[in-house]
């Protein structure tokens, strides 16, 4: 562990052994079901909807992260030291913070999208084409980089020993402005699209309660769907918000590298979690719309090579017996 520039390098031989084998297990899930999404969007949506556009968007910023996972995985391995240049270093911090953004982003937009069908039917957002979703995803992606672009712009290396570490987060001990509001937005980022989550989830669930009359089912099935968003929302990104908020209180008490090595140990590990919501979300694309699930169990059907034909005929005879 290292004091140099008042901040702190440590070595994390918990990390380099845990790590990996989750790092590798979620590259394998998370780009399986992230490319299967991928190719149901390009060819098997039969309508798109603003709910469709803003998982789309989702499932491309998934792919791109789990596609960086094995060059994580691989650094853990080498005892954290990074072997792929400055260069490289830069674009894959850059792209997990801005994954970590547009992951947020993206489930509160399609929250939002929810809660003003289900609790406002009649307002006239409703009534946009899809040309208007297109451009609130085109403006939730310019907040994105203008909220991470920082990471391209200075080295992100960080020495102990003959090892060289690739951070986008160090736990510095001098008042730097510029760290300091970075960890705030990192908070604010969580919070504010957080406690629009639930405000969605409470007006959609108190809306079933109410409602005399769903036939179709269309409210509770919103329901499910904003629960399972607020569920991997919370899941994923709430332990690396907690634990960076330690380190800031931490921050207040302590002024020695070695008081937190156990809180950058935890930070690390919550880490996880973050790059799990990229495995999850698939789930969420599953409960997004009757036609979405209808559209992977057809897929799955083909992947099997169960006709379509057999299906339909087994309907009719179960028609023809119960008549």
């Amino acid at each position: 562990m290292s004091n140099s520039s008042v901040c702190c390098a440590f070595e994390s031989p918990l990390l380099d052994t845990v790590l990996p084998p989750i790092l590798i297990m979620e590259f394998i899930f998370g780009i399986t079901g992230n490319i299967m999404a991928l190719v149901m969007f390009a060819f098997e949506m039969e309508s798109w909807k603003p709910n469709s556009i803003y998982l789309a968007h989702l499932a491309v910023a998934d792919s791109v992260l789990l596609c960086l996972m094995p060059f994580r995985a691989d650094y853990y391995i080498r005892g954290k030291d990074w072997i792929f240049g400055d260069i490289f270093c830069r674009m894959l911090l850059f792209l997990v913070a801005a994954n970590r953004a547009a992951s947020i982003f993206f489930l509160t937009a399609v929250a939002v999208d929810r809660y003003l069908k289900i609790v406002h039917p009649l307002h006239r957002i409703n009534r946009m084409n899809l040309k208007y979703a297109m451009w609130v995803s085109a403006g939730l992606w310019a907040m994105v980089l203008l909220m991470t672009g920082q990471l391209l712009g200075s080295p992100r290396f960080f020495k102990l020993g003959n090892h060289t570490q690739c951070e986008s987060f160090n736990i510095c001990l001098d008042n730097n402005p510029s760290a300091n509001w970075t960890s705030a937005f990192y908070v604010i980022q969580f919070c504010v699209p957080g406690s629009i989550i639930i405000f969605c989830t409470a007006c959609i669930t108190w809306q079933l309660k109410t409602k005399t009359m769903d036939t179709t089912g269309k409210v509770k099935r919103a329901v499910h769907f904003i629960f399972i968003v607020a569920v991997v929302y919370f899941l994923c990104f709430l332990p690396s918000t907690a634990s960076r908020v330690s380190i800031l209180i931490l921050k207040s008490w302590y002024n020695q590298c070695s008081d937190f090595s156990e809180a950058n140990l935890v930070f690390y590990f919550s880490l996880c979690f973050t790059y799990f919501n990229s495995v999850l979300n698939p789930l969420v694309y599953y409960f997004s719309t009757p036609a979405f699930s209808g559209t992977i169990q057809k897929f799955f059907r083909k992947l099997t090579g169960q006709k379509e034909e057999m299906v339909s005929g087994n309907r009719s005879v179960a028609t023809l017996t119960s008549n």
